[in-house]
C-alpha cells in the first residue's frame, strides 16, 4: 500500500508531485532542495545550501518514521562539481557509521537555481 509522507519542516512540493512516498517499509524521497521551509529563503553558498539540503532531507525522513542512517541510497545533483569536496564534507556529518551507496551528477540548472539537490530511498528501521 502506498503512504504519501508530507511535512511542513521540509520544502512543500512546487509542482504535481509528494515530498515522499512509502511503500512496503521503503521511503523514497522527492528531490529535496536547499529552501528554508519556515521563510522560503535559499542559503548562500554551497556549504550553507548543503546544510540546509540535507537538515531538509533529515525533516522528510523524520516525519517518515525513519532517520538518515535507515538511507540506503542518495543521488546528489549538483550544479558544480568543483563544489564536490565541500559538499562530501557536509554530506558526511549527516550519516553514523556506514554511508548509503551515492550517484552524484552535475546538472545545468536546479529548481530555483540552487546549487545542489539530494534525493534519497530508506529502509524503515534499516
Amino acid at each position: 500500500m502506498k503512504k504519501v509522507i508530507k511535512t511542513d519542516k521540509a520544502p512543500a512540493a512546487i509542482g504535481p508531485y509528494s515530498q515522499a512516498i512509502e511503500v512496503n517499509g521503503v521511503v523514497y524521497t522527492s528531490g529535496i532542495i536547499p529552501v528554508v521551509p519556515s521563510t522560503g529563503e535559499i542559503p548562500e553558498g554551497s556549504v550553507a545550501q548543503a546544510k540546509q539540503a540535507f537538515e531538509n532531507l533529515s525533516n522528510l525522513l523524520d516525519a517518515a518514521g525513519c532517520t538518515m542512517n535507515d538511507v540506503v541510497k542518495t543521488t546528489v545533483f549538483i550544479k558544480e562539481m568543483n563544489d564536490f569536496a565541500k559538499i562530501n564534507e557536509v554530506y558526511a556529518t549527516f550519516f553514523e557509521g556506514d554511508f548509503p551507496s551515492r550517484s552524484c551528477v552535475e546538472v545545468a540548472r536546479l529548481p530555483k537555481d540552487v546549487m545542489l539537490e539530494i534525493e534519497a530511498i530508506a529502509i524503515k528501521n534499516a
